[in-house]
């Protein structure tokens, strides 16, 4: 365990915002964290993977735990599926990549999602079909009160969209937490399971998926077309986060019911909307936020990025000079002015994703 004083967390969070850690611990295995329980009792912290899903507004009080616990490897094979393992530190794009490479498919519709494997239950993170709970075995945590350790299964993770019990705090009484297991600010996450099918189907219900295939002429790609596909697209449509500053995707596209959708249809024929298998619809936040006029618009240093309008950028992020980098204040000002928009225009509240501290 290495702790570190009075250090600048640009570095590690992809936004690229400004701001200091009065202290930094550096976590690199189950060792570690159950000494850093002892050594700091039941102070508060702020757990950090790859600071691909977070919003700094200012310097950071609490320590702030920097997971760094790597490691990957084929635990064990069942008649269906191989259950893959992964350090809570890994990457989590080259940990999809080393998934294929080893013959195990599953995880390619989530390639170049930004962020570490031990952050993915946490949003439950998802892309192109494919959501993290379809693919998930089990985990392994730390509970940062008493250093107890314990393992959950999909079940006990409460997931939903974007959702889990480590976004909730136990008292809550609504979300994942009504289950009785609110563990935001609680548990640290060591490892990391994935159940990865041996019978193996492509997922391609997205249009650009449809497209890519369309434009191969293959009937039936594999697992590595996929990813190489999705890469694609997703380069197309996103800024790199090392070149400018951004956490993906900001909001949740927000799920209506069938007849507020076909209100919404009424007045705007042209929403992009997906209906679900529970009857209800899912609208595109970034088809919402582009009709509010909102594509390429900025607050400061902030801004609506040009190719996507679901995604928020620091284009002062490459700058040495931090007097050019967005500040929180800037991202959260122009996030609201979003939701305010989009509200009086659709009568929908956009969701953030990210985690604002």
């Amino acid at each position: 365990m290495l702790v570190e004083k009075n250090v600048p967390l640009q570095p590690f969070n992809t936004f690229g915002i400004a701001a200091k850690a009065h202290a930094l611990v550096r976590l690199r295995s189950q060792e570690d964290v159950r000494a850093w329980v002892e050594q700091s009792g039941e102070g508060g912290q702020l757990v950090l993977g790859g600071g691909s899903n977070i919003v700094l507004t200012g310097d950071v009080k609490v320590p702030v735990l920097k997971v760094e616990i790597m490691g990957r490897s084929l635990v064990r094979e069942t008649p269906k599926a191989w259950i893959v393992e992964a350090g809570a530190g890994e990457n989590w794009h080259d940990f999809v990549a080393w998934t294929l490479q080893q013959g195990y498919p599953g995880l390619e519709n989530m390639a170049l999602i930004p962020g570490t494997v031990g952050a993915s239950p946490v949003q439950n993170i998802g892309a192109y079909g494919v959501e993290l709970q379809d693919r998930f075995d089990s985990l392994d945590a730390v509970d940062l009160r008493n250093g107890a350790e314990f393992r959950l299964d999909a079940a006990q993770c409460g997931f939903g969209y974007r959702d889990s019990v480590f976004k909730h705090a136990a008292a809550e009484s609504a979300g994942a937490a009504s289950q009785g297991l609110g563990l935001a600010g609680r548990a640290l996450i060591v490892r990391v399971r994935f159940s990865l099918p041996k019978e193996w189907k492509p997922v391609l219900g997205y249009a650009d998926l449809e497209k890519k295939r369309a434009e191969s002429g293959l009937a039936e790609p594999t697992a590595q077309q996929i990813f190489d596909w999705v890469c694609a697209v997703r380069r197309a449509k996103l800024p790199d986060p090392r070149l400018i500053g951004n956490v993906g995707s900001f909001f949740k596209n927000p799920t209506v019911s069938a007849e507020q959708c076909e209100d919404i249809i009424a007045r705007d024929p042209k929403i992009v909307h997906y209906r679900m298998d529970d009857g209800s619809v899912k609208l595109a936040a970034g088809w919402l936020i582009d009709a509010c006029g909102w594509k390429g618009k900025s607050i400061g240093n902030a801004a609506v990025y040009e190719r996507q309008a679901l995604v928020l950028v620091n284009r002062g992020s490459s700058s040495a000079n931090a007097a050019d980098c967005a500040t929180g204040g800037e991202v959260m000002t122009l996030a609201k002015a979003i939701q305010t928009s989009v509200y009086e225009r659709f009568g929908i509240l956009l969701e953030p994703e990210p985690v604002v501290v």
